[in-house]
């Protein structure tokens, strides 16, 4: 991983392949390995930059006030790319849709992976996730918090943990342990992103789900699908939360076929 530093920490990045810029923004659960079985394909035609979100994977937890549009535009400022197309996992997927309505010349096209929706009104079984992750950590049980997220974006609702492919929960324990260590910093210093109108985006927008994540980003794909002009809804019949990780054939398949436009 390559190193960005500044007055706030720093930013770890990688770049691979050659063609038109490609950016790829990782779930709030995981960090820039989530891409690793989509990265090979994806190489042969774009230049695809991942970088790790503040507090997460190699890169520094916060040490002021940051926003992470600005952390993307830094990036890509470094790199010198004035135009790239732009995929976001989950709060990737905000962070994404951020930077788009912040930067909106400077994004060719659009996509979003089970992207979270501010405000929404969140299901039962989201807030009883939300409190079980709070009283893990209050009682300083790691272990279990780490567990409590597995259950949630990694197994989902839908399935039980004989049908997820071995050794994605071991991949993806380190990532989530590091959110989590991280997340007060985290959430101490971000500024959030800017209030902004889904209806102005106007590049080509794909918006992706898994048919067995929560209800909740089911019902939020199809919003994200109606509010931005002319997004396409893509459903992954086999994946939960984390696409990338549950289908990363069929995700690659439709990710080459939409970036071509």
């Amino acid at each position: 991983m390559l190193i960005l530093a500044d007055d706030l920490g720093h930013l770890s990045y990688s770049v691979i392949g050659e063609g038109p810029p490609l950016v790829l923004v990782h779930a709030g659960v995981a960090d820039h390995r989530m891409w690793d079985a989509v990265v090979p394909v994806l190489a042969e035609q774009y230049t695809v930059i991942r970088y790790d979100l503040r507090g997460f994977g190699e890169s520094a937890p916060p040490a002021g006030p940051f926003r992470e549009t600005d952390d993307l535009c830094r990036l890509l400022d470094h790199l010198g790319l004035d135009r790239v197309r732009l995929v976001g996992a989950s709060w990737g997927g905000r962070v994404a849709v951020n930077f788009t309505l912040a930067h909106p010349g400077r994004v060719r096209s659009l996509a979003l992976l089970a992207p979270p929706w501010p405000g929404y009104d969140w299901s039962s079984d989201m807030i009883a996730y939300d409190e079980a992750e709070t009283a893990a950590l209050a009682a300083g049980d790691l272990d279990t918090a780490v567990g409590v997220n597995l259950d949630m974006w990694l197994r989902g609702p839908a399935r039980s943990w004989q049908d997820v492919a071995p050794g994605l929960a071991d991949r993806l324990r380190d990532p989530v342990r590091t959110s989590l260590v991280n997340q007060d910093a985290v959430g101490e210093h971000s500024q959030g992103g800017p209030a902004g109108d889904l209806a102005t985006i106007g590049v080509p927008t794909l918006v992706g789900i898994g048919r067995l994540d929560i209800a909740d980003f089911q019902d939020i794909a199809r919003r994200y699908t109606s509010a931005i002009p002319g997004a396409d809804l893509v459903e992954f019949a086999t994946a939960a939360h984390l696409i990338a990780l549950d289908a990363p054939t069929e995700l690659t398949a439709e990710l080459v076929r939409f970036l071509a436009y």
